[in-house]
């Protein structure tokens, strides 16, 4: 990156996303760090940073997807052997935030897993936590650090802008906690609003009750945080061309696409689903027509360059 000082700079990944990290390093012009992650014959977690960082700006780029347990255990990892190695700040960025769907107490006598994973990272030893599309906004209050919480918005506005131009667009939201979300999007690409009125029976499972706004003759588009299993984006998406829709797509940043999701994607009238690529795809994603990836990395790279050096990084939070 001309005209940018990087000294003392460095970027680490654990195993999560090496392919995000590369990207993110391509963009800011630098080498990633290099760093071993290894296991011991029991499943204990093993890093050694193999570069000098004494005094330097660190940045770990470790989304806690599936696996989750595993790579959340790296981070901290990763976290904790930077800090013994004198580096003079540490950022833990975070592209996927697992358990943030564990933010309140649902019923007696269950855990804020959400902010007990806050209390790690920050006893690690971050300084900094850079994440995106957080699934509950409150989560950023679980930190005692500063929280620089990115939005996908950017990327896929500009892909809508280009590739629907000439379409009447409904912005649809999956359910009634997501109508924030499709606002911003309907604002700024002068398109209507739709709500699919849900109710959820059991965990991961959904049935779609109503859809409140007009999408007859129209392009439909979903949006959401995160894909998981797919029920309610695949059924939402069949609903709505049930009411008459011209196509319908999917959009959301975060492609858990546990259990049968592929399945139900590959069988649903989606006609395609944009995700980004916080969360890598296994094999069989990746050779599915359906689905298409949409990168962050220069936006996140852009928020890493612009904490590094102490530049506002509020333009890129919408």
């Amino acid at each position: 990156m001309g005209g940018y000082n990087f000294k003392g700079f460095h970027v680490f990944s654990g195993s999560a996303n090496p392919e995000l990290a590369q990207n993110i390093c391509k963009y800011l012009g630098i080498s990633l760090g290099n760093c071993v992650i290894k296991r011991f014959s029991d499943g204990e977690v093993f890093v050694e940073i193999e570069d000098n960082i004494r005094g330097s700006d660190v940045f770990i780029i470790q989304p806690t997807c599936p696996p989750v347990n595993e790579h959340l255990m790296e981070l901290l990892i990763m976290v904790d052997a930077a800090r013994r190695a004198s580096a003079r700040r540490i950022t833990a960025v975070i592209p996927y935030y697992g358990y943030a769907r564990q933010d309140r107490k649902t019923a007696p006598r269950t855990p804020i897993s959400a902010k007990l994973v806050a209390n790690l990272i920050v006893t690690a030893g971050a300084r900094r936590v850079l994440t995106m599309d957080l699934h509950a906004g409150q989560i950023q209050g679980f930190f005692d650090i500063p929280v620089d919480h990115l939005y996908a918005l950017p990327v896929f506005l500009k892909y809508l802008k280009e590739n629907f131009k000439d379409e009447e667009i409904v912005i649809v939201s999956p359910d009634a906690g997501g109508v924030e979300r499709a606002r911003e999007y309907a604002k700024r690409l002068n398109a209507s609003i739709a709500i699919v009125d849900k109710r959820r029976e059991r965990p991961n499972e959904s049935a779609v009750m109503n859809i409140v706004g007009e999408v007859k003759d129209k392009v439909a588009i979903i949006i959401d945080d995160m894909v998981d299993t797919a029920g309610t984006m695949c059924q939402a998406a069949d609903a709505i061309m049930e009411r008459g829709a011209k196509e319908v797509y999917g959009m959301a940043t975060h492609p858990v696409l546990s259990g049968k999701a592929l399945e139900r994607i590959q069988n649903s009238s989606l006609k395609t689903l944009f995700v980004s690529d916080t969360i890598p795809l296994r094999a069989q994603a990746k050779e599915m027509d359906k689905i298409k990836v949409l990168s962050v990395a220069e936006l996140l790279g852009e928020a890493i360059k612009r904490i590094h050096t102490d530049e506002s990084i509020s333009s890129l939070f919408i």
